[in-house]
Protein backbone atom coordinates (compact mmCIF):
# COMPACT_ATOMS: atom_id res chain seq x y z
CA UNK A 1 0.00 0.00 0.00
CA UNK A 2 2.75 2.17 0.95
CA UNK A 3 4.73 1.70 -2.66
CA UNK A 4 1.49 2.44 -4.29
CA UNK A 5 1.23 5.73 -2.32
CA UNK A 6 4.52 7.06 -3.40
CA UNK A 7 4.34 5.68 -6.43
CA UNK A 8 1.34 7.66 -7.10
CA UNK A 9 2.70 10.98 -5.51
CA UNK A 10 5.75 10.22 -8.04
CA UNK A 11 3.30 10.33 -10.83
CA UNK A 12 1.59 13.60 -9.24
CA UNK A 13 4.64 15.33 -8.96
CA UNK A 14 5.69 14.50 -13.03
CA UNK A 15 2.80 15.72 -14.07
CA UNK A 16 2.77 18.84 -12.03
CA UNK A 17 6.46 19.43 -12.90
CA UNK A 18 5.45 19.05 -16.74
CA UNK A 19 2.69 21.77 -16.58
CA UNK A 20 5.40 24.08 -14.73
CA UNK A 21 7.51 23.46 -17.65
CA UNK A 22 4.51 24.55 -20.15
CA UNK A 23 4.11 27.49 -18.19
CA UNK A 24 7.77 28.36 -18.54
CA UNK A 25 7.70 27.71 -22.55
CA UNK A 26 4.93 30.10 -22.18
CA UNK A 27 6.69 32.75 -19.82
CA UNK A 28 9.91 32.71 -22.16
CA UNK A 29 7.96 33.25 -24.95
CA UNK A 30 5.61 36.63 -23.88
CA UNK A 31 8.87 38.06 -22.11
CA UNK A 32 10.45 37.86 -25.67
CA UNK A 33 7.46 38.94 -27.58
CA UNK A 34 7.44 41.98 -25.02
CA UNK A 35 10.74 42.72 -25.91
CA UNK A 36 11.44 42.13 -29.98
CA UNK A 37 7.66 41.86 -30.98
CA UNK A 38 5.91 38.78 -31.93
CA UNK A 39 7.91 37.79 -35.40
CA UNK A 40 11.55 39.10 -33.60
CA UNK A 41 14.96 37.56 -32.83
CA UNK A 42 14.52 34.39 -31.12
CA UNK A 43 10.52 33.99 -30.85
CA UNK A 44 10.97 31.07 -33.62
CA UNK A 45 13.41 29.13 -31.67
CA UNK A 46 11.05 29.27 -28.66
CA UNK A 47 8.54 28.18 -30.22
CA UNK A 48 10.04 25.09 -31.66
CA UNK A 49 11.98 24.05 -28.51
CA UNK A 50 8.25 24.72 -26.82
CA UNK A 51 6.32 22.67 -29.79
CA UNK A 52 9.02 19.91 -29.32
CA UNK A 53 8.62 19.74 -25.74
CA UNK A 54 4.15 20.33 -25.89
CA UNK A 55 3.27 19.58 -29.18
CA UNK A 56 -0.12 19.24 -28.37
CA UNK A 57 -0.12 22.34 -26.45
CA UNK A 58 -2.70 24.74 -28.22
CA UNK A 59 -1.15 28.20 -26.92
CA UNK A 60 1.99 27.12 -28.53
CA UNK A 61 -0.01 26.71 -31.70
CA UNK A 62 -1.93 29.71 -30.70
CA UNK A 63 1.09 31.61 -30.63
CA UNK A 64 2.84 30.36 -33.56
CA UNK A 65 -0.09 31.48 -35.68
CA UNK A 66 0.88 35.06 -34.27
CA UNK A 67 3.88 34.73 -34.80
CA UNK A 68 3.21 33.82 -39.21
CA UNK A 69 0.73 36.66 -38.91
CA UNK A 70 2.90 38.86 -37.52
CA UNK A 71 5.32 38.03 -40.52
CA UNK A 72 3.79 37.52 -43.40
CA UNK A 73 2.23 41.31 -42.63
CA UNK A 74 3.48 44.26 -44.69
CA UNK A 75 2.05 48.00 -45.71
CA UNK A 76 0.79 49.12 -48.94
CA UNK A 77 -1.11 51.77 -50.14
CA UNK A 78 -4.02 51.70 -52.58
CA UNK A 79 -6.19 54.31 -54.32
CA UNK A 80 -10.03 54.73 -54.44
CA UNK A 81 -11.89 57.49 -55.53
CA UNK A 82 -14.06 57.36 -52.15
CA UNK A 83 -13.76 59.44 -49.06
CA UNK A 84 -13.75 56.35 -46.97
CA UNK A 85 -12.57 52.96 -47.08
CA UNK A 86 -12.75 49.99 -45.10
CA UNK A 87 -13.97 52.58 -42.16
CA UNK A 88 -10.71 54.58 -42.33
CA UNK A 89 -10.19 58.03 -43.92
CA UNK A 90 -7.18 58.55 -46.33
CA UNK A 91 -3.86 59.18 -45.86
CA UNK A 92 -3.40 61.42 -48.79
CA UNK A 93 -5.78 62.89 -50.94
CA UNK A 94 -4.70 64.30 -54.65
CA UNK A 95 -6.41 65.81 -57.95
CA UNK A 96 -5.58 64.65 -61.27
CA UNK A 97 -4.85 66.80 -64.16
CA UNK A 98 -9.04 66.66 -64.82
CA UNK A 99 -9.59 67.94 -61.39
CA UNK A 100 -10.67 64.65 -59.92
CA UNK A 101 -9.98 63.45 -56.65
CA UNK A 102 -8.32 60.52 -55.90
CA UNK A 103 -7.94 59.06 -52.15
CA UNK A 104 -4.57 57.35 -50.81
CA UNK A 105 -5.15 54.69 -47.97
CA UNK A 106 -2.30 52.68 -46.19
CA UNK A 107 -3.54 49.08 -45.44
CA UNK A 108 -1.85 45.62 -43.98
CA UNK A 109 -1.17 43.00 -47.00
CA UNK A 110 0.29 39.44 -46.24
CA UNK A 111 2.31 37.52 -47.70
CA UNK A 112 0.09 34.24 -48.70
CA UNK A 113 2.68 31.28 -47.90
CA UNK A 114 3.49 32.74 -44.66
CA UNK A 115 -0.32 33.41 -43.89
CA UNK A 116 -1.48 30.00 -44.97
CA UNK A 117 0.97 28.81 -42.44
CA UNK A 118 -0.57 30.67 -39.59
CA UNK A 119 -4.09 29.55 -39.95
CA UNK A 120 -2.65 26.10 -40.13
CA UNK A 121 -1.00 27.19 -36.89
CA UNK A 122 -4.90 28.10 -35.20
CA UNK A 123 -6.82 25.47 -37.17
CA UNK A 124 -4.42 22.66 -34.65
CA UNK A 125 -5.10 24.81 -31.96
CA UNK A 126 -8.91 25.07 -32.69
CA UNK A 127 -8.79 21.11 -33.02
CA UNK A 128 -6.77 20.93 -29.52
CA UNK A 129 -9.42 23.43 -27.51
CA UNK A 130 -12.59 23.32 -30.03
CA UNK A 131 -14.42 25.04 -27.35
CA UNK A 132 -11.80 28.22 -26.47
CA UNK A 133 -13.65 31.32 -28.33
CA UNK A 134 -10.32 32.66 -28.43
CA UNK A 135 -8.39 30.74 -30.91
CA UNK A 136 -11.40 30.67 -33.20
CA UNK A 137 -11.35 34.94 -32.72
CA UNK A 138 -7.73 35.10 -33.69
CA UNK A 139 -8.50 32.83 -36.82
CA UNK A 140 -11.77 35.14 -38.04
CA UNK A 141 -9.94 38.17 -37.27
CA UNK A 142 -6.71 37.65 -39.27
CA UNK A 143 -8.97 36.36 -42.23
CA UNK A 144 -10.61 39.85 -42.06
CA UNK A 145 -7.12 40.82 -42.25
CA UNK A 146 -6.46 39.38 -45.04
CA UNK A 147 -9.57 39.88 -46.96
CA UNK A 148 -10.81 43.06 -46.67
CA UNK A 149 -13.23 43.94 -48.73
CA UNK A 150 -14.48 40.86 -49.35
CA UNK A 151 -14.52 39.00 -46.88
CA UNK A 152 -16.03 35.86 -47.61
CA UNK A 153 -13.68 33.18 -46.33
CA UNK A 154 -14.03 35.38 -42.82
CA UNK A 155 -17.81 34.54 -43.38
CA UNK A 156 -17.78 31.05 -44.23
CA UNK A 157 -15.71 31.10 -40.70
CA UNK A 158 -18.30 32.98 -38.55
CA UNK A 159 -21.26 30.76 -40.02
CA UNK A 160 -19.53 27.59 -39.05
CA UNK A 161 -19.49 29.30 -35.74
CA UNK A 162 -22.58 29.78 -35.17
CA UNK A 163 -23.16 26.34 -36.52
CA UNK A 164 -20.78 24.79 -33.53
CA UNK A 165 -22.18 26.83 -31.04
CA UNK A 166 -25.88 25.58 -32.22
CA UNK A 167 -25.42 22.02 -32.41
CA UNK A 168 -22.60 21.01 -29.73
CA UNK A 169 -23.48 23.80 -26.86
CA UNK A 170 -20.10 24.18 -25.90
CA UNK A 171 -18.88 25.70 -22.74
CA UNK A 172 -16.80 28.76 -23.98
CA UNK A 173 -14.14 29.57 -22.41
CA UNK A 174 -11.50 32.47 -23.78
CA UNK A 175 -8.01 31.99 -23.79
CA UNK A 176 -9.06 29.48 -20.89
CA UNK A 177 -11.17 31.57 -18.63
CA UNK A 178 -14.75 30.93 -18.86
CA UNK A 179 -16.61 32.52 -20.11
CA UNK A 180 -21.08 32.76 -20.92
CA UNK A 181 -23.06 32.85 -24.26
CA UNK A 182 -23.45 36.32 -24.22
CA UNK A 183 -19.59 36.39 -24.72
CA UNK A 184 -20.18 34.22 -27.62
CA UNK A 185 -22.90 36.68 -29.53
CA UNK A 186 -20.80 39.66 -28.42
CA UNK A 187 -18.15 38.21 -30.14
CA UNK A 188 -20.17 37.71 -34.00
CA UNK A 189 -21.86 40.93 -33.00
CA UNK A 190 -18.64 42.94 -33.53
CA UNK A 191 -17.71 41.33 -36.54
CA UNK A 192 -21.43 42.22 -38.18
CA UNK A 193 -20.42 45.37 -36.64
CA UNK A 194 -17.14 45.99 -38.28
CA UNK A 195 -18.47 44.73 -42.00
CA UNK A 196 -21.06 47.22 -41.67
CA UNK A 197 -18.02 49.95 -41.20
CA UNK A 198 -16.05 48.66 -43.91
CA UNK A 199 -18.99 49.63 -46.42
CA UNK A 200 -18.64 47.75 -49.15
CA UNK A 201 -20.33 45.53 -51.16
CA UNK A 202 -19.02 42.41 -50.03
CA UNK A 203 -18.72 43.54 -46.44
CA UNK A 204 -22.64 44.29 -46.66
CA UNK A 205 -23.09 40.98 -47.98
CA UNK A 206 -21.61 39.74 -44.91
CA UNK A 207 -23.20 41.68 -42.55
CA UNK A 208 -26.26 40.73 -43.59
CA UNK A 209 -25.19 37.10 -44.05
CA UNK A 210 -24.10 36.22 -40.53
CA UNK A 211 -26.94 39.02 -38.99
CA UNK A 212 -29.30 36.34 -40.80
CA UNK A 213 -27.56 33.43 -39.47
CA UNK A 214 -27.65 35.04 -36.05
CA UNK A 215 -31.25 35.97 -36.15
CA UNK A 216 -32.60 32.75 -37.00
CA UNK A 217 -30.61 31.22 -33.93
CA UNK A 218 -32.29 34.08 -31.57
CA UNK A 219 -35.47 35.11 -33.23
CA UNK A 220 -36.06 37.43 -30.13
CA UNK A 221 -32.49 39.11 -30.03
CA UNK A 222 -33.22 42.48 -31.52
CA UNK A 223 -29.85 43.12 -32.37
CA UNK A 224 -29.93 41.21 -35.88
CA UNK A 225 -33.20 42.32 -36.63
CA UNK A 226 -31.90 45.91 -36.71
CA UNK A 227 -28.55 44.81 -38.46
CA UNK A 228 -31.06 43.35 -41.19
CA UNK A 229 -33.02 46.69 -41.16
CA UNK A 230 -29.57 48.84 -41.77
CA UNK A 231 -28.63 46.81 -44.29
CA UNK A 232 -31.56 47.40 -46.26
CA UNK A 233 -31.59 50.62 -45.60
CA UNK A 234 -27.77 52.03 -45.76
CA UNK A 235 -27.06 49.41 -48.77
CA UNK A 236 -30.06 48.40 -50.58
CA UNK A 237 -31.86 52.04 -50.15
CA UNK A 238 -35.13 50.38 -49.59
CA UNK A 239 -36.79 52.32 -46.74
CA UNK A 240 -40.09 49.79 -46.74
CA UNK A 241 -38.17 47.04 -46.42
CA UNK A 242 -35.96 48.64 -43.09
CA UNK A 243 -38.88 50.15 -41.89
CA UNK A 244 -40.46 46.47 -41.14
CA UNK A 245 -37.85 45.03 -39.52
CA UNK A 246 -37.05 47.86 -37.49
CA UNK A 247 -40.82 47.53 -36.52
CA UNK A 248 -40.10 43.96 -36.21
CA UNK A 249 -37.88 44.58 -33.39
CA UNK A 250 -40.01 46.73 -31.91
CA UNK A 251 -42.56 44.54 -31.51
CA UNK A 252 -40.28 42.63 -29.04
CA UNK A 253 -38.42 45.62 -27.14
CA UNK A 254 -40.26 48.94 -27.78
CA UNK A 255 -37.42 50.69 -26.17
CA UNK A 256 -35.19 49.67 -28.43
CA UNK A 257 -32.71 52.65 -29.23
CA UNK A 258 -31.58 51.93 -33.11
CA UNK A 259 -34.82 50.73 -34.26
CA UNK A 260 -36.77 53.81 -32.75
CA UNK A 261 -34.27 56.12 -34.09
CA UNK A 262 -34.61 55.12 -37.37
CA UNK A 263 -37.62 54.65 -37.28
CA UNK A 264 -38.28 58.52 -36.68
CA UNK A 265 -35.43 59.27 -39.59
CA UNK A 266 -37.68 57.30 -42.05
CA UNK A 267 -40.15 59.09 -41.02
CA UNK A 268 -39.06 62.34 -40.89
CA UNK A 269 -37.71 61.26 -44.40
CA UNK A 270 -40.28 60.74 -46.29
CA UNK A 271 -42.19 63.58 -44.51
CA UNK A 272 -44.66 61.62 -42.76
CA UNK A 273 -45.80 63.35 -39.55
CA UNK A 274 -48.05 60.91 -38.68
CA UNK A 275 -45.58 58.33 -38.51
CA UNK A 276 -43.07 60.41 -36.84
CA UNK A 277 -45.18 61.10 -33.95
CA UNK A 278 -45.90 57.38 -33.30
CA UNK A 279 -42.29 56.44 -33.06
CA UNK A 280 -41.07 59.61 -31.26
CA UNK A 281 -42.41 58.19 -27.61
CA UNK A 282 -40.26 55.10 -28.02
CA UNK A 283 -37.41 57.31 -28.91
CA UNK A 284 -37.56 59.43 -25.87
CA UNK A 285 -38.31 56.01 -24.19
CA UNK A 286 -35.08 54.47 -25.19
CA UNK A 287 -32.68 57.03 -25.66
CA UNK A 288 -30.03 57.54 -23.07
CA UNK A 289 -29.55 60.97 -23.46
CA UNK A 290 -31.45 63.95 -21.79
CA UNK A 291 -31.09 66.71 -24.81
CA UNK A 292 -32.26 63.83 -27.56
CA UNK A 293 -35.41 63.05 -24.74
CA UNK A 294 -36.12 66.97 -25.18
CA UNK A 295 -35.82 67.52 -28.27
CA UNK A 296 -37.88 64.39 -29.22
CA UNK A 297 -40.19 66.06 -26.31
CA UNK A 298 -40.19 69.60 -27.92
CA UNK A 299 -41.00 68.17 -31.69
CA UNK A 300 -43.84 66.17 -30.28
CA UNK A 301 -45.49 69.51 -28.85
CA UNK A 302 -43.87 71.21 -31.86
CA UNK A 303 -46.42 68.56 -34.27
CA UNK A 304 -49.10 68.91 -31.70
CA UNK A 305 -49.58 72.01 -32.64
CA UNK A 306 -49.48 71.80 -36.22
CA UNK A 307 -52.72 69.39 -36.13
Amino acid sequence: MKRVVIIFAMLAAGITARAQDADTFKSNYERQVRMVGNAGVGVETILDRWEQAFPDDPQMHESRHKYYLAKSAGSSVVIKETKRYLGKEPVLALKDSSGTEHFYFEVTVFADSLFALGQQAIDRAIQLSPSDLGYRVDKITALVQYEKDSPDMATQELLKLIDYHKTAKPSWVYFGLPVDESTFKQAVQEYCYNFFQFGTPGSYDAFKTVSEAMHKLYPKDTAYIDNIGSYWLVHMKNDRKALSWYNKALKIDPNDYIAAKNCVILARKEKNVKLEKKYLPALMASTSSESERAACKARLESLGKKR
